[in-house]
């Protein structure tokens, strides 16, 4: 199986859907922050090992609590999606910390900042004209 073929994509869905329900409502870790995402899932194509991308939304300290909690609850969750998800073989699991969305967040923030100097400047500039 490729890794983009339609049932390794499939797969992947899947298991993000599955992923996220695990985190929400089966992981008990009190180090687990409640506004926590799967954003994507990437099963290698022999089903041997899953990166789970996640989001934390929160301060560094919230995230680097998630984070642990969540790999020291890897093995509870793989046992969980087996048991949820008829597949060959359950893959190994392996979180991610995924900080795309508040890169992107960032970076908005900036341009936004950028195009108010710029106006204000523009402004400022048709006043002494």
């Amino acid at each position: 199986m490729r890794k983009n073929s339609v049932k390794n994509i499939r797969i992947n869905s899947e298991v993000q859907k599955e992923m996220s329900l695990i985190i929400r409502e089966d992981l008990k870790d009190p180090r687990i922050n409640p506004m926590t995402s799967v954003m994507a899932v990437e099963v290698t194509p022999d089903l041997k090992f899953a990166k789970i991308f996640v989001s934390v939304l929160g301060d560094e300290e919230s995230k680097k609590k998630t984070m642990e909690g969540l790999k020291k609850s890897a093995s509870y969750a793989r046992h969980q999606l087996a048991s949820r998800m008829n597949l060959r073989n359950t893959p190994e699991i392996t979180f991610v910390l995924d900080e795309s969305i508040e890169y992107g967040v960032t970076m908005s923030k900036k341009i936004e900042d950028v195009k108010k100097r710029d106006l204000a400047k523009h402004k400022d500039e048709e006043v002494y004209e």
